[in-house]
């Protein structure tokens, strides 16, 4: 991924104070870069820009960049909507600032290049030039889809993120889960997200550590595997850097010794095979492109940790171009009659593509000197897609052309790759994110969903296919195959013979499950050791919590979507989290709202119960949030000219409420203060401890109370727990 996007005067991000930040750019010899455009000034373009308007009948300056990369990639796209994009962009976005110092302007003029170098096509570029108008302006988004159109409307409204006043805690889980959902039905949203990610990760220098830190996290959880997934190997790459740089600054660091001393070198070993590849393939008469693919820094540190001292050849890989499919087992053929192949080296994602859309063939060829060379062949088109994923796709939703290059978009791949706007793993996600009780355990779900990074595809006995993760068994394609039905699954055939439902899978497998005619069957509570994917794991748990069995405890301590796990120690400067697994978080105190046809949500930054006086305020989506009366946030909404909505408390007397406990630290603290709560008859639906601060300890809980009323009794019995010195109902601080 190209870096011009990157404002030479912002620091970079994993950069300590006082030090000039490095580039990522992995170091190479001039000879073998390829040729890259003069580095964009940021800072300059968006000082013109609050100049003004350029005229009617051209692009202004500043975007010129952006339209010169665009046309590379589509020669006839119309350039007027980007022009009026801008417009106002740049009208709408006038006076407002980042913290690094350039106009906001340059953010989404960033965004939009990286956008526009992968190949988006036009509808993506208009609304990436618009996707923070509706959250920071006064722009609404009536007014964008007025004036551009639903689709870029659509994309927009997409990225804008939930007002953390209305939310509270939840805004960023909540946000993600709606991203994903308008991603299930056009996935140029989470395209538009990753490159606002990989600019603000640019510029993050600027934040302080903590902050550099926690945004780094949900980059490395999240947003890389996301990009894995839709293949947008191009923006992962240089997510991983940029994260790698902030997290594990020390080896970061280590590892660019490395590169710079392997670019120091007199000899060059990769670009001495790449001429020997050049020379076979020029012998048998193939047309190719044969290029040194220096390796990211991440790939750098995996290699080294994985052989040991690294070796010349194995700081990049050879990447072979040719034209039409037949050629890339052409080039094979050729590299290994001439050449010493490494067999354990070679796979064929042609044949077999990858679930995100990547084909290429791998082998390796090794010299004399025991020198290894990675061999990457693939056609240009595939090379496109590979670096770009779904973004190649251009808009993937319109109708094939009659001129639409070949195999552009219109590859029709088996099982998982039957539909690459909609692959599987991402209608899993939607399907079990359905089930999810509240944010919390959605986010942390999500986070272990996205680390199982392998697929498999299994064969039905009916001939369809299901996708699954690596590691998953009998139960989770019981549980993708028929849902909840899946609790009467009795047995299973795999590959034609008996298997238990806790049989491991393996990729081309064939199940065939075996269903009891009982509809009364219930699921075997050991089935939550064996399940591996979220949505087996949550049905089943769900069962197991409207179903608890007399005087047994429930076997669900486990996290969400994995089996157990020994506990491991907190890290420092992280929180702790518990939540008992299999425990139902059951609805909320109800409020009703004096609005026809809305739904109400109780506030996260002061969790009103009964009988507080409560008011309530409109938001995004037809939702009204329930706040106390004298929540900061509801005077912040008041002072801002929102109506208020009036609300008023329902029939049921069950509530949800945070409790923050202040204590001094001491052994077994947690389990007598978890103990008095469970005590009162309260159940705990999450928990985080923060680290000690001068042997003072803050615990937040949020729990489950049966009767409102019996609120003031568990404050009391938590304060009389021996350390606890005050126990309140927190106020959340809203953004200023």
């Amino acid at each position: 991924m190209s870096a011009e996007a990157t404002n030479p005067a912002t620091p970079g991000p994993a950069t300590p104070a006082g030090q000039r930040p490095a580039s990522l750019e992995p170091a190479a010899p001039p000879a073998h870069r390829r040729k890259a455009r003069p580095r964009i000034d940021l800072r300059r373009l968006g000082r013109a820009a609050l100049l003004g308007p350029a005229a009617r009948d051209r692009l202004p300056d500043a975007i010129g960049h952006v339209a010169e990369a665009h046309r590379a990639h589509h020669p006839d796209a119309k350039l007027e909507p980007l022009r009026r994009a801008w417009v106002l962009a740049e009208s709408s976005h006038r006076g407002q600032m980042r913290k690094s110092g350039e106009p906001y302007i340059t953010h989404p003029l960033a965004v939009t290049l990286i956008l526009a170098e992968l190949g988006a096509e036009t509808t993506t570029l208009t609304a990436s030039l618009l996707h923070d108008t509706v959250e920071d302006t006064e722009v609404t988004l009536d007014q964008v889809r007025e004036e551009f159109g639903d689709e870029v409307c659509y994309l927009v409204d997409g990225v804008t993120k939930l007002e953390k006043v209305d939310y509270g805690a939840a805004a960023e889980p909540e946000t993600f889960r709606k991203m994903l959902v308008a991603t299930g039905n056009d996935v140029r949203v989470m395209s538009i997200k990753l490159a606002d990610r990989l600019h603000n990760m640019r510029t993050l220098g600027v934040m302080r550590p903590e902050k550099q830190a926690r945004i780094a996290k949900v980059t490395r959880d999240v947003l890389i595997p996301l990009a894995e997934r839709l293949g947008v190997q191009a923006l992962k790459t240089e997510l991983e850097d940029l994260v790698f740089a902030i997290l594990h600054p020390e080896e970061y660091e280590h590892t660019r010794g490395l590169i710079s001393e392997n670019a120091n070198r007199d000899d060059d070993p990769l670009a001495e095979i790449a001429e020997e590849v050049r020379a076979v393939l020029r012998d048998a008469g193939i047309q190719a492109e044969v290029l040194i693919r220096p390796r990211h820094f991440v790939s750098v540190h995996r290699v080294s940790r994985k052989r040991g001292p690294m070796r010349g050849a194995d700081f990049g890989r050879l990447l072979v171009l040719v034209n039409e499919d037949a050629d890339c087992y052409g080039v094979l053929g050729e590299l290994h009659t001439c050449l010493t192949p490494v067999v354990s080296e070679f796979k064929d994602f042609i044949a077999v593509p990858k679930f995100n859309l990547y084909q290429s063939l791998h082998t390796a060829v090794t010299r004399g000197d025991g020198q290894v060379a990675e061999v990457l062949i693939r056609t240009h088109q595939m090379h496109k897609v590979a670096e770009a994923g779904v973004i190649a796709l251009g808009n993937p939703y319109a109708p094939p052309s009659e001129d639409q290059p070949d195999g552009a978009g219109e590859r029709s791949f088996d099982g998982e790759r039957a539909d690459p706007t909609r692959p599987g793993w991402l209608s899993r996600l939607l399907d079990w994110q359905q089930g999810a009780p509240d944010p919390d355990t959605f986010w942390s779900t999500l986070r272990e969903d996205l680390a199982q990074d392998r697929e498999i595809t299994v064969f039905r006995a009916d001939g369809g296919s299901l996708g699954l993760p690596e590691g998953a068994s009998c139960v989770d394609a019981a549980y993708a195959q028929y849902g909840e039905d899946a609790h009467a699954c009795i047995g299973a055939r795999v590959n034609g013979r008996l298997a238990t439902l806790s049989t491991v899978l393996r990729d081309g497998d064939t199940v065939q499950l075996l269903m009891g005619q009982d509809p009364a069957s219930e699921p075997s509570r050991e089935w939550l050791e064996h399940a591996h994917t979220p949505a087996a794991r949550i049905a089943i748990q769900r069962w197991m919590a409207t179903h608890p069995a007399p005087g047994h405890e429930e076997p669900a301590k486990a996290s969400a979507t994995g089996p157990r796990q020994p506990a491991a120690p907190a890290r420092p400067a992280e929180t702790q989290s518990a939540r008992p697994a299999g425990t139902q978080a059951a609805r909320p105190a109800s409020a009703v709202a004096d609005l026809p046809g809305a739904s109400v949500r109780m506030a996260g930054c002061c969790t009103p119960v009964p009988p507080d006086e409560v008011t309530g305020f409109a938001v995004r989506g037809g939702v009204v949030t329930v706040h106390r009366v004298e929540c900061a946030g509801a005077a912040r909404m008041k002072s801002a000219g929102r109506p208020e909505v009036g609300v008023r408390w329902g029939d049921t007397t069950e509530c949800r409420v945070t409790l923050l406990a202040e204590s001094f630290g001491r052994p077994h603290l947690l389990a007598d203060l978890t103990e008095a709560i469970a005590a009162e008859g309260v159940a705990i639906v999450s928990a985080t401890v923060e680290p000690p601060s001068q042997q003072r300890v803050r615990h937040t809980y949020t729990l489950q109370l049966p009767d409102a009323a019996h609120l003031s009794a568990l404050m009391r019995a938590m304060r009389n727990v021996p350390g606890v010195y005050d126990v309140s109902r927190p106020q959340h601080p809203t953004p200023q």
